[in-house]
């Protein structure tokens, strides 16, 4: 099939803004609550009405302080309450909201906030106050600078003071659906990020599709959502707005080292996250059982746990055989762990790269669905997921209702859509080429099965041609071989070379679990153990698994383990975690060369 597309179940509103939400919310939810903050380490429900009238004494501050309609004003923190309050103050002030990662490189902030001509920024700490005073000179447009940590919204609150009910309304209605809500700059694996302008017809599209397709996700004063993504990443904003869309409750949490106890008492009902992170939870279960030794009745369940969902998929559905072991291992195995993804939670969406068809069995053997979805910063996240009654495994669903996904003759994921941004920020080169024709040019190479499902397997640009003329895409075998928990990252080689090879990376708390439980010395690390035989043999059987889901001439031949880690701080990654392909082959050029050396 070669186009697909669903009737929207969303009617965008011509004149408004998403700051209609949280003022419906107050008229319809009052006392529901829509938020929930850590106040001194407890979580705290923050209503409807609550919601609203923080957002309206801050929006008076940016107000009071200048900020006038259409103007951007940055936002540089970690994922908290505040970042969601000032993200909806932002748009009541009628001014645009340009996210930046609080782990950007002053460097970094400066391109972002002088391309975007950004008239204000608040950050999240002093070190991010550093990284602004430090390139400020360089920022002739930029007027304030204010920090959460010290106080930012009280500041806001207490210098809006004045400004009349009267003002602050007019200013709520300002901008319109066509306006830009946000400008929100690539991750640049490859040259200067450029920056996505969404306007809030594309979050109102997009928010407003995916609740209504997945509804019993999003029930008000029952659902729940944890959200611990970057809120500076699309994908981390799509979960703010369709939680204030729906309304459901929203937590958020700055630092992912807890989550197990975060998930834990807050306890989500919805899940939203990226393919390792479902990974972590299944390898640390894994390695868990075997430092039990129960091992083999994990396996043993993980086993059930994937046939049982296989099964499910066929007609006759999983035999009365497989019910009974799925029933004795739920109470053995599959409870435990739902519990250790807060106990009331039965579906995730997933996105960002591949899941992987075996994890994707899995977790829906054991009673808790991941969703795989696919989007971009240019589609405002999500534009195709699986439909939770729907679910094909191994796909990234059909597309967003109202939108359509056309396969152009050379693969390529072509989309339209009123979720899609309307263009780069000042760069009209960039945006005729990638909305040539009226479509959006993904970059992706794509195919749609008979029902409009979609499969992603691999980028254009990334494609990898051997010296024997062998196109490669490095996707499918990298997401293979990184499933395993001894391995951090991977990154395919091969152009222009005889065969296929790779970089791999290991994870270090999988690494020494594994040293200790195979007699090596203690603090060994990556360093002393990439040359261990045992090691190796190991590492080779991640290998093994990546090369089964590929051709022998895309397999990966050998492989070398580095003694260090892909880093944001390197540049080897991107803030949500893609790689720059082009910076780790140059940095790690001998040891590309060291595989086809003999």
């Amino acid at each position: 099939m070669r186009e697909f597309s669903l009737p929207a179940l969303y009617e965008v509103p011509t004149d408004g803004n998403l700051t209609d939400l949280i003022r419906r919310n107050a008229a319809q939810h009052p006392d529901v609550a829509v938020m929930s903050r850590k106040v001194a380490g407890v979580w705290t429900d923050v209503t409807a009405t609550q919601f609203l009238t923080e957002v309206r004494d801050t929006a008076r501050g940016l107000i009071a302080s200048g900020i006038q309609p259409g103007e951007r004003v940055a936002l540089m923190s970690r994922t908290r309450y505040e970042w969601v309050l000032l993200d909806f103050a932002i748009w009541s002030a009628g001014a645009v909201t340009v996210p930046v990662y609080e782990t950007s490189s002053p460097e970094q902030v400066q391109w972002i906030l002088g391309d975007s001509g950004a008239a204000a920024v608040v950050v999240e700490s002093a070190a991010n106050a550093e990284s602004v005073t430090a390139v400020r000179d360089g920022l002739p447009g930029l007027r304030h600078l204010w920090e959460i940590d010290r106080g930012a919204v009280g500041d806001l609150v207490a210098a809006g003071a004045a400004v009349s009910d009267e003002s602050l309304d007019r200013r709520m209605v300002s901008a319109k659906a066509d306006d830009p809500a946000t400008i929100v700059y690539t991750s640049g694996t490859t040259g200067r990020p450029k920056g996505c302008v969404l306007t809030h017809r594309s979050f109102f599209a997009e928010c407003g599709n995916i609740v209504e397709r997945l509804k019993p996700l999003f029930r008000t004063g029952e659902c729940s959502v944890l959200l611990f993504l970057p809120a500076a990443h699309v994908f981390g904003r799509l979960v703010e707005v369709a939680s204030v869309m729906a309304p459901i409750k929203l937590g958020c949490v700055p630092d992912i080292k807890n989550l197990t106890d975060e998930l834990a008492s807050f306890r989500p009902t919805l899940i939203l996250g990226v393919p390792r992170v479902f990974e972590k939870v299944y390898n640390s279960a894994r390695a868990k059982a075997q430092a039990d030794g129960k091992g083999r009745i994990f396996d043993r369940a993980a086993d059930t746990a994937i046939a049982y969902s296989r099964a499910l998929g066929t007609p006759e559905g999983p035999s009365v055989g497989l019910k009974v072991k799925h029933k004795v291992f739920d109470k053995l195995v599959f409870g435990k762990l739902r519990a250790v993804l807060g106990g009331r939670g039965e579906y995730a969406i997933s996105g960002g790269a591949p899941l992987g068809e075996r994890l994707g069995h899995f977790f829906r053997g054991i009673g808790f669905t991941v969703l795989e979805g696919y989007g971009l910063t240019e589609s405002c996240a999500a534009t195709a997921f699986n439909p939770w009654d729907r679910q094909k495994i191994g796909t990234v669903g059909q597309p967003l209702p109202g939108s359509v996904v056309r396969i152009a003759d050379d693969g390529e994921v072509l989309l339209h859509g009123e979720h899609l941004f309307t263009g780069y920020w000042k760069n009209e080169a960039a945006t005729a080429e990638a909305l040539a024709d009226g479509w959006f040019h993904t970059g992706d190479i794509g195919t749609l099965d008979e029902d409009g499902y979609l499969a992603i397997t691999g980028r254009k640009k990334e494609i990898i041609v051997t010296a024997g003329g062998k196109n490669v895409a490095p996707a499918v075998i990298e997401d293979r071989i990184r499933a395993h928990a001894l391995v951090a990252e991977c990154m395919v080689v091969g152009d222009g070379r005889p065969f296929v090879g790779a970089l791999l990376t290991l994870d270090e708390e999988f690494l020494s679990r594994w040293a200790e439980e195979n007699g090596k010395p203690a603090g060994s690390t990556a360093v002393s153990l990439r040359e261990d035989p045992e090691l190796l043999a190991e590492v080779q059987r991640a290998v093994d698994d990546g090369n089964a889901a590929v051709s022998k001439a895309e397999s990966v031949r050998k492989f070398r383990i580095l003694a260090t880690q892909f880093t944001e701080e390197a540049g080897h990654i991107t803030p949500s975690l893609k790689l720059k392909r082009n910076v780790v082959a140059k940095d790690f050029a001998d040891e590309v060369e060291s595989i086809y050396r003999g």
